[in-house]
């Protein structure tokens, strides 16, 4: 496992990628409601990120074909952009990369379309705040596998599911660099310990029912086996001698 640690130039440039994914995911909230495609919210984050001198992460990344992932309802990650029309009552996950100055920032949020069920929130809230129960734990002195072991709880004490086929990840000069960061603990281990200057992408990937998942087949589009609903929430965050930063808030 190679991790790189960044220094006072690399993160400059990070923090600058995260400024605008940060804006663009704002962006896209005040456009989501019923009546959008999900390919019109594609082109709103292309338009956005190249206005800013900055290149869409995800578009070609392995053939990913748009800017954003765009996952609806049971649709957990990697959902692609199309003709399909929001309504009210859905939730939909976005999850997008932005490339600046030679490095990458990543982030996703899951966002409700209108008004929506109360157990539809209450995932969304558990999704988002199990992020900040990791994080609590993203410092100099403890392990990657204390910030997953937080967020597993947290999760699984709300009475949810946490995906473990999918993972977090370093970033940096490259979208997915080590080490992996899971959102369960595995069993028995510690990870890697936490050095000033890792940044990592925490990405906890949680669902209503059971953890079991499935790639649909246009190879890309992963959902839940038994149609129940899920949420993603990330943020690429920079490990100081404090606090950790978040770049992509």
């Amino acid at each position: 496992m190679a991790i790189t640690i960044k220094n006072e130039k690399h993160i400059k440039s990070m923090r600058e990628a995260g400024k605008i994914n940060a804006e663009v995911l704002e962006l896209l909230k005040s456009y989501i409601k019923p009546g959008i495609s999900t390919k019109e919210l594609d082109k709103i984050a292309f338009d956005f990120i190249k206005s800013k001198d900055a290149i869409p992460s995800f578009k070609g990344y392995g053939g990913f074909p748009a800017t954003i992932c765009a996952s609806v309802n049971n649709q957990l990650i990697h959902g692609i952009p199309s003709d399909i029309i929001l309504k009210e009552g859905d939730i939909i996950s976005i999850d997008v990369g932005t490339y600046k100055n030679g490095f990458h920032a990543d982030a996703a949020r899951t966002f409700p379309v209108g008004n929506i069920s109360k157990e539809a929130n209450k995932l969304i809230e558990v999704t988002e705040q199990s992020f900040f129960e990791g994080i609590k734990f993203a410092k100099v002195g403890y392990y990657l596998y204390d910030i997953s072991d937080s967020i597993e709880k947290y999760v699984e004490n709300n009475g949810f599911s946490i995906v473990r086929d999918y993972v977090g990840h370093g970033i940096g000069k490259n979208l997915h660099e080590d080490p992996q960061v899971p959102n369960y603990r595995p069993f028995g281990k510690k990870g890697p310990k936490l050095i000033k200057g890792m940044t990592l992408a925490i990405e906890p990937m949680v669902n209503f029912g059971a953890k079991d998942i499935k790639v649909l087949q246009d190879g890309w589009t992963v959902v839940t086996k038994d149609g129940s609903l899920c949420a993603h929430y990330e943020n690429t965050i920079l490990i100081t001698e404090e606090e950790p930063e978040i770049l992509t808030l």
